[in-house]
Order: C-alpha cells, then structure tokens, then sequence
C-alpha cells in the first residue's frame, strides 16, 4: 500500500510537469528560439520522467526490501482492499481515455497501438499512456500481495509486491528517459538505401512511405535532377524540420533557384501538417556559375 501510494504520488506529480510540458511548448518563435519552444516538451518529461518516477521507484524499492527484512502485521485488509478497488477504478478510468487518444492517433498513421505508444512524438500523450497502464498493473499486483499476505498470514508477499512495483517504475522511467533523450538530441538522415529501426522498435520521423512520398515530390519538382541529403528532425511534437540538399538543372539562373527553392518549401508545408519548417540548398544552377 506505501508503494502504491508512492506511486500516486509520483504519478500527480509527474502530470503537473507535464502540464508544464504542454503549455511551455506552444509558444511560438522569437528572436532567441527561431525554431519555437516545441522541444520544452521533451525537456520537461525528460525530468519528470527521471525525477518522479525514479523518486517513486526508490520509496517502494525501499518499502518492500524493509518489509522482507522487518515483516509487520496488516491491521485491516478490508480497508487496503476499499482502497484499492477504488485506486483501480479511477485508473481504469483514466487508462481507457489515454488509449482512445492513443489509438486515434494510432489510426492516423496506420500504426497499431503498442507501436504508436514506443514511436509517437507527443511526449504527454506517451507519458500517461504508460502511467496509467503501470497504475493499474501496480494496483493488480497490489491486489495480489495483499491476498496472498492474508492467505499465509506473512506479509512477505506485500514486500515481494512492492518491490516488483519499483522495478517496473525504473524501467518504465528509464524507458520514458530515453525517448524524451532520443526527440532532445536526435537527427536522422534519410538515405534511399535505408531506414533504420533500433531493437525498441523506434523509427525516424518520416514513415517509409511518407520518405517515399517527399523523396518523390522533390524529384518530380521541376529543376530538380538528384536529392544528395534528406535530414528531419523534430522541433515538437508533431512537428518536424526538414533540411534538403538538392541537385539542379546547371541551367536555371539565380531568380529561377530562388523561385525553385520557395516552391519547394511551400509545397512541402502545405503536403504535410506536421512540417513545422523547411530549408532547401540548392547545388548547381546559378551557383555554379563564375
């Protein structure tokens, strides 16, 4: 029960960064942060992610190896039980609302559920998905603690049930640790021979098909003869920066580069909502003369 309400703790606490998270990263750019304040948001679960849930792990960690090592007597289990049945409604609650987002999310880009809760860049919607799916696994083994203490009459089975409630709070937390490092500080180059997926499942931030379809809206544009580098990176959740290096026809002159490249960023903001920005450099045409 201590564990659990450590987790609660943590939990209330870690939605109030994240609330953090969401209002700090709509604000638009300035003359500081040209690119807006988008990544607040990985920021911001980055450290509730690594000071909350680690903070809960630690106390319930600590509750269960000090249970197996003192065992104490349970003075009502009807009570932990009211409490818990209660606990686990409201979570359930909660966790049906966080998967409907999910999945509707999910459906946007034809992406299953588990699949979009590893790779989506809303680092709030991925944040309480997983609490509350580890609210109500912690609840249940809770449950099963508490059972199993009264059926034996020892409460080393509370003890053993805490523990494994930290252990899936530092994993879970390291896990939210390392997507909010990999939106902070991650770029991906787009190659046409490759598209990597690391062993978790995360993809870069185009989808095969959506890489397919800029690489094809590139090279059907007209001037346009070869695509050296495609680079995207995330500026925000749901918003990418796409950085293009491109051949051009040697014969365009300077006002038809210029009028090439503003056709190109402009076409590929209106193809997509999440393309927050995009840069075109030219190589050839009129640079290419003395």
């Amino acid at each position: 029960m201590a564990a659990e309400a450590s987790h609660s703790l943590a939990d209330t606490a870690n939605d109030l960064l994240l609330l953090v998270a969401q209002r700090r990263s709509t604000r638009g750019p300035d003359d500081r942060h040209p690119l807006g304040y988008g990544r607040e948001a990985y920021f911001w679960a980055l450290i509730a992610a690594l000071g909350v849930f680690v903070a809960g792990a630690v106390f319930s960690l600590r509750e269960g190896i000090a249970e197996l090592v003192h065992p104490s007597v349970t003075s009502s289990f009807a009570v932990a039980y009211v409490v818990l049945a209660v606990s686990t409604i409201f979570d359930l609650v909660s966790f049906r609302r966080s998967v409907g987002q999910m999945t509707g999310q999910a459906r946007r880009f034809n992406r299953d559920l588990l699949e979009e809760s590893r790779v989506t860049s809303d680092p709030t919607l991925r944040a309480v998905f997983v609490e509350d799916a580890v609210s109500v696994s912690g609840d249940l083994i809770a449950f099963a603690g508490l059972a199993l203490s009264q059926i034996t009459g020892s409460s080393i089975a509370q003890g053993v049930a805490a523990v494994l409630i930290g252990l899936m709070l530092i994993r879970i937390g390291l896990r939210l640790v390392r997507r909010s490092h990999d939106f902070l500080v991650g770029a991906w180059l787009l190659t046409p021979a490759t598209h990597k997926r690391d062993a978790d499942g995360f993809t870069q931030p185009l989808r095969p098909t959506d890489e397919q379809k800029a690489r094809a809206f590139l090279l059907a544009y007209p001037g346009v003869t070869g695509i050296r580098e495609l680079l995207v990176t995330f500026v925000g959740p749901g918003q990418v920066w796409v950085v293009a290096r491109l051949d051009i026809a040697d014969d365009l002159r300077g006002d038809q580069v210029k009028s090439l490249v503003r056709g190109i960023e402009s076409g590929m903001k209106h193809a997509s909502e999440n393309v927050y920005r995009v840069d075109v450099v030219a190589i050839g045409g009129a640079q290419a003369s003395p």
